[in-house]
Formats: structure tokens, C-alpha cells, sequence
């Protein structure tokens, strides 16, 4: 008796999770469509509503005292107390949880930036960009766009030292052109002054004493 038991088991909550699933989409497709016409806080508090709701549907009494078939055989008032009690609790604390999410991650405040984002986004033709399902490769295209532009930045950075650099080369050229040119000028002029200074002393050693002092 026990593996038939289990078989139905695994096939409940086989079933259960199947009809998650199904729940979760139609809910989903039904905030897209809300989200249009409501606020997008009372489309997500609606969408739990409905998933809590449907959550404690499905843990029913049937369901609940089928794990404890012992106790209900020989108590059920109390097995139905117990249920009773365990769905309370569920949704207490599942309310509380839904709550703790919306004050703690801000969700006013997200919604509202969302909905800022898509009315700058309706002007733009070009489609948004969405996961690929593969982290990888998602990261890896990421990081390809992220390098070309710094390979562009660093390019553009490399022209600009390129083209400073070829200034400066040209400024110590010019420098080094004009410091040749002003040695060759202080030579030049050194030379006439030497070759001055010797056709003073030429001159004045064909002079006699007695036209020095004459002269004077």
C-alpha cells in the first residue's frame, strides 16, 4: 500500500508544481496587461493576492490530513484544528514576507524609476537589450562592448600623445636650430673682434714713442 501511495504523491505534487507554474504565467501576462492601465505596486500586490490565494487553495484540508492519516483516524476534530491553524499561519506570514519585500527593497521607488525609464524608452527605435539565458555569454559580450570602448579611448588618448609628442619634437628642433645659429653668430663676432684687436696692436707697435707722446 505504501508505494501506490507515494506513486500518488509524487504525481500531486508533480501536478502542483505544473500548475505553479501555469499560475505564475497567467499572472505575469496579467501584470503586463494591469501594468498598462494601474499603477505597477498595486499590479505586483495584486499578482501576490492571487498567488497567495491560490497557494491556500491548494493546501487543503484533503491534502493536509492525507500526511497525517493516523491522527485523523483517531482525532479528526484536532487534525482540523491543526489545519486550520497552519493556514492561518501561512498566510500571516507569507502577507509578511510580501510586505518585507516591498518596504525593504523599495519598490515604490523601483516601479516609479521603471515606469520613468520606459516613457524615455517609447522614443527609441532601437530594441532594449535582454539576457540571452547563458550568463557567460552574457558577461562575456559585456565585457567585449566595455573593452572596444576603452581600446577606442585609449587609441584616441595615443593620438593626441602622438601629436603633442611630434609638437615638442618640432619646439626642440627649432630650439636647438636657434641655439646653433646664435653660437655661430657669438663666433662670428668673436672673430671680428679678435681679428680688430690685432690690427689695433699691428698699428700701434709701427708707432714711435715720440709720435705716441705727440700724439697726445
Amino acid at each position: 500500500m505504501e508505494e501506490p501511495e507515494k506513486s500518488r504523491a509524487s504525481v500531486s505534487a508533480k501536478t502542483d508544481v505544473d500548475s505553479l507554474k501555469d499560475v505564475s504565467c497567467r499572472a505575469s501576462a496579467d501584470s503586463v496587461k494591469a501594468s498598462r492601465s494601474k499603477p505597477r505596486l498595486k499590479v505586483f500586490s495584486k499578482v501576490m493576492e492571487k498567488s497567495l490565494q491560490w497557494l491556500l487553495d491548494n493546501a487543503s484540508f484533503d491534502r493536509f490530513s492525507h500526511d497525517f492519516q493516523p491522527l485523523l483516524k483517531q482525532n479528526p476534530q484536532m487534525t482540523e484544528a491543526m489545519h486550520k491553524q497552519f493556514i492561518s499561519q501561512l498566510q500571516t506570514l507569507v502577507q509578511k514576507e510580501i510586505s518585507s519585500v516591498i518596504d525593504e527593497g523599495e519598490l515604490q521607488v523601483k516601479f516609479e524609476e521603471l515606469d520613468r525609464l520606459e516613457e524615455l524608452a517609447k522614443d527609441t527605435a532601437q530594441a532594449a537589450w535582454r539576457p540571452s539565458g547563458a550568463p557567460e555569454q552574457d558577461v562575456c559580450s559585456a565585457l567585449v562592448s566595455y573593452y572596444k570602448k576603452q581600446e577606442e579611448y585609449m587609441r584616441i588618448q595615443l593620438k593626441k600623445l602622438q601629436k603633442e609628442n611630434t609638437g615638442l619634437a618640432q619646439k626642440v628642433q627649432s630650439g636647438r636650430e636657434n641655439i646653433t645659429h646664435t653660437e655661430k653668430h657669438i663666433a662670428s663676432g668673436a672673430e671680428e673682434w679678435r681679428a680688430s684687436l690685432e690690427d689695433l696692436e699691428a698699428f700701434v707697435s709701427t708707432l714711435s714713442p715720440s709720435e705716441h707722446f705727440g700724439s697726445l
